[in-house]
């Protein structure tokens, strides 16, 4: 059986490769996080066959979860009426038994599906898989977190085909969070392959390494100043520049043909704009803005990007990668007058 965790670079063609995977023969289940790339997969299944095969399986994480790990085994025992997307209490953290799991509404904590199902019922869930399906993808597994990367690392099939495909450098969300479990492990890159490799899967950086979306300009930017490795399957050059008139700053802001990626608080700009952490997925864009804050502009200045902290560092790595063209980095002091009060 074939058992890969595909390590890909931004733009590297992650969903053609997917789906080019598929047929209608084998019977597959997909898992995937955001919501932007379900919809994206799912346009793509239909581009290639027409329509949306039954044998394809296409879940959110969080629908695999509920769906395929938790209702077969524990809805008897566990009478819930969905999921609850809140935090739980703080004092239930040294509970046991369903307050742990379940708030007072009947709602399974979002947080802690994963640490229940792997309790009770990981060996149930891992049968069932095999015996359901030929083919096990999850696409995005660098978003999985807390419970959730041990309750997937302990269920992997030994019978069927597993592939999981994910960019380490972009880890902008989790999953879930409950304390502090597995909370290093997207501090380490090569710790983090380790903990696949020990659960069984071959570790391929190589099939995906290169980027059909960045130029060579955006790939040696991002590797220079990130000090993240990507390279570029094409062979022209683009620019990446610094704005340094206010003229020029306010004419790009006013601009809706390029995007205004800023670390946070976009909604408070009046422009065509979104977060750096929430443009993952995103590949509509040809030309891009960057708004540098006070400390990724200093930073930045100092020629010590690759030193900013890791979940920063990760989104702009997801804002650079949006761009096919050109990439304007735009000073925080051009574009502060314009944030809504």
């Amino acid at each position: 059986m074939d058992r890969r965790l595909i390590l890909a670079v931004a733009g590297s063609g992650k969903t053609t490769f997917m789906i080019n995977k598929l047929d209608l023969e084998r019977r597959y289940l997909i898992v995937t996080y955001t919501d932007n790339n379900q919809s994206h997969l799912r346009q793509s299944i239909i581009e290639k066959f027409g329509y949306e095969p039954a044998n394809i399986s296409l879940l959110s994480f969080f629908q695999f979860l509920y769906r395929v790990c938790f209702r077969p085994f524990l809805k008897d025992e566990y009478r819930v009426s969905g999921i609850s997307w809140e935090l739980p209490p703080n004092w239930t953290r040294f509970e046991k038994g369903r307050v742990h799991y379940v708030s007072s509404f009947d709602l399974l904590y979002y947080n802690r599906i994963s640490k229940l199902c792997l309790e009770i019922c990981k060996e149930d869930i891992r049968e069932r898989i095999e015996k359901f399906y030929d083919c096990f993808m999850i696409d995005e597994v660098q978003d999985l977190g807390g419970h959730d990367f041990n309750l997937i690392t302990s269920i992997i099939p030994n019978s069927i085909d597993c592939l999981f495909v994910g960019d380490f450098y972009q880890h902008t969300f989790e999953t879930s969070l409950d304390g502090n479990v597995n909370s290093g492990l997207y501090k380490n890159f090569e710790q983090y392959k380790k903990r696949w490799r020990n659960a069984g899967i071959v570790i391929d950086e190589t099939t995906l390494s290169n980027s059909y979306r960045c130029s060579p300009t955006t790939c040696d930017f991002v590797q220079q100043h990130i000090g993240i490795e990507i390279s570029s399957h094409r062979k022209d050059c683009t620019g990446v520049k610094l704005v340094e008139e206010a003229k020029e700053a306010e004419t790009l802001f006013y601009d809706d043909t390029k995007i205004k990626l800023f670390l946070q608080e976009a909604n408070k700009y009046d422009c065509y704009a979104t977060n750096w952490g929430a443009s993952k997925g995103l590949d509509r864009f040809h030309d891009v803005c960057i708004v540098l804050n006070k400390s990724t502009l200093s930073a930045y200045k100092m020629g010590r990007l690759n030193t900013i902290p890791p979940s920063t560092k990760n989104k702009l790595y997801v804002a650079c990668t949006r761009a096919k063209g050109d990439i304007y980095l735009i000073p925080h002091t051009f574009i502060d007058k314009f944030k809504k009060r």
